[in-house]
């Protein structure tokens, strides 16, 4: 573990010195079983991607476009994936009209391979309301995930503890 990790407990995060609140799954953190058991899975993880709607904040990192989803299918072929919209399988919009998606950083949670129910999505996003639980993602103060994702390293890990 080193300061450039964000080192993330049930009731917040360290990054970098500095402490946030935030927000994890409902189930709480632990051993993630199947989808949508609402469980943010402990461990070590790595982003993958760092989207950003560009309408609504200057980040650097991939625009998320109006037709862009998230598949959280387990029958779907590109389960656990980027995709475009309308899709054939059950997806989540990721250009919503609340805040909650303007800033999301991808971990790479069962992503290679994506085993089907496993879990989809883990993200770092905005929060709804302060530390109101996730579907298993990890959600910030909008300001909060900007500073983080500014300061992101390569070597920079996520480390989820229970």
């Amino acid at each position: 573990m080193t300061p450039a990790d964000l080192v993330v407990g049930r009731w917040g995060a360290r990054f970098l010195g500095r402490r946030f609140p935030c927000a994890v799954g409902r189930g709480g953190i632990g051993e993630k079983h199947c989808e949508g058991d609402g469980i943010t899975p402990a461990g070590r993880h790595r982003f993958e991607a760092v989207l950003v709607r560009r309408d609504r904040h200057a980040l650097v990192g991939r625009a998320i476009g109006p037709r862009d989803g998230w598949s959280d299918d387990p029958g779907d072929p590109a389960y656990n994936c980027l995709v475009r919209r309308p899709h054939g399988y059950r997806h989540e919009a990721l250009r919503r009209a609340d805040p909650m998606y303007d800033l999301v950083a991808v971990l790479d949670w069962n992503r290679h391979p994506p085993i089907a129910g496993r879990g989809s999505a883990i993200f770092l996003h905005v929060w709804r309301a302060p530390r109101q639980p996730t579907a298993g993602c990890i959600a910030f103060r909008r300001e909060d995930l900007a500073w983080i994702l500014a300061r992101w390293t390569p070597r920079s890990r996520v480390l989820v503890r229970g």
